[in-house]
């Protein structure tokens, strides 16, 4: 078929129309998916629910964050123990489960702006007879002295007994810095429900995790258990609990960070914290 100047025309409109007719489509093909992982363990941070979805403070804080950053997302359940690792070594582009920013950790992985303040402490059961001083202040573990003095009187309070901690996070090695040696044994175990399933159970008389966390056991165990001892922050508890991504990945890292940063200014970090949290725990970035 001969080719004229105006059957020429015709075919090029109709394929820059049909070009303009279709960039979502096109959009959707080069919008990259991101894969995190998290525990689906670590309530109100995120949990499994009897259907097998993951909910939780950080579903609902990555899923704004892909909208704003304009990618999409999917959520895989590790466990906590070797998860650094898997970033790491690739499996995953990143990690939210209430991972706080440590120096060791940044050796071997990046993190975002943080979404929370951080700070850990101590929880027994109300019978117990054990009770720390210090409860409602912060102790900054950059402090020698304050802290020196604060572990002392723990330490003398805890003699000959157990406390339960989650394995390979920043409260096993503050108790392990800190406690071990003192006639206080540390018992780990591997998921956040674990270790307070025993201290309800008797098997522990105390433990320790991150104050939101251990805020969230009590709401629903406020008959049985108080938090005690002041809140431990700064050292090797870290600054903050962030996303953390494969090292070298600014792309993400950016994104994320961006996309934070802006829920921070407008109050949308904040409304979340107090719906999963009950009270305000994240940062003004």
């Amino acid at each position: 078929m001969k080719m004229t100047r105006q059957s020429f025309l015709r075919l090029s409109l109709a394929a820059t129309a049909g070009l303009l007719t279709a960039p979502q489509s096109l959009f959707a093909q080069t919008r990259r998916t991101y894969t995190f992982a998290t525990e689906g363990a670590y309530p109100p941070f995120n949990m499994t629910s009897a259907n097998g979805e993951i909910t939780g403070f950080e579903i609902d804080l990555i899923t704004e964050v892909a909208k704003r950053a304009g990618f999409d997302f999917k959520v895989v359940s590790q466990a906590w123990d070797g998860m650094i690792q898997g970033l790491a070594d690739g499996k995953y582009d990143g990690v939210i489960d209430a991972v706080t920013i440590t120096d060791k950790r940044l050796e071997v992985v990046d993190f975002s702006l943080p979404y929370t303040t951080g700070g850990s402490t101590f929880a027994v059961l109300k019978d117990s007879g054990i009770e720390l001083s210090g409860t409602g202040t912060f102790v900054d573990l950059a402090d020698a002295k304050t802290t020196d003095d604060t572990i002392a009187a723990i330490a003398k309070v805890l003699a000959g007994k157990t406390v339960g901690v989650q394995v390979a996070t920043i409260q096993a090695t503050f108790l392990n810095q800190y406690l071990a040696g003192k006639d206080v044994t540390i018992r780990t175990y591997q998921s956040g429900p674990d270790v307070y399933q025993d201290l309800i159970n008797g098997r522990t008389d105390a433990c320790m995790a991150a104050v939101t966390n251990v805020a969230a056991f009590l709401q629903k165990n406020a008959d049985k258990a108080m938090a005690t001892g002041p809140s431990f922050k700064g050292g090797v508890m870290g600054s903050g609990s962030a996303v953390a991504v494969k090292k070298g990945d600014e792309e993400l890292k950016k994104m994320v960070s961006a996309s934070l940063k802006a829920m921070s200014d407008d109050g949308t970090l904040a409304e979340m914290s107090k719906k999963w949290f009950g009270l305000v725990v994240t940062p003004t970035l």
